[in-house]
């Protein structure tokens, strides 16, 4: 078994995705709402926005959609929960950390903390909670 994220986004999947293809250099499946089965049903102004999009990070996959509004629950906002990235040393850690944190709100900086070598948390720009986590520095020795 595996478990994987999926996040609701309210017509930012796309270019979300796309960034975070680029910052953990994965690749992306997408399908649009007007490429679905059910695109009659679905009124024109949404046909562009993300039925479902998989990112894939060697055997890892991070999924989304977009809400598509006046056919479910009103959208409220991504919360409760955080991607949590687990790095290998402290070069990926501030090249991820820069990256995804950029034009988003931090919580934590990223730094050295009594369970990891370096830690962060912080809100994309897109509302998504990110950590990053680097318990060893293999580089370090």
């Amino acid at each position: 078994m595996k478990i994987h994220a999926y996040l609701t986004f309210d017509g930012q999947c796309e270019a979300a995705f796309k960034f975070y293809a680029d910052c953990l250099n994965g690749s992306l499946e997408l399908m649009r709402f007007g490429e679905g089965p059910e695109a009659g049903s679905v009124p024109a102004q949404f046909h562009d926005r993300v039925m479902h999009v998989s990112l894939a990070v060697g055997d890892q996959l991070l999924m989304a959609s977009d809400t598509c509004p006046g056919m479910g629950t009103p959208y409220e906002g991504i919360k409760g929960c955080s991607i949590s990235l687990q790095v290998e040393n402290v070069p990926e850690a501030e090249r991820l950390y820069e990256a995804l944190s950029a034009q988003g709100s931090v919580q934590m900086e990223l730094q050295p903390t009594f369970w990891a070598t370096r830690f962060a948390l912080f809100t994309d720009r897109f509302g998504v909670s990110w950590m990053i986590n680097c318990n060893i520095d293999a580089q370090m020795g």
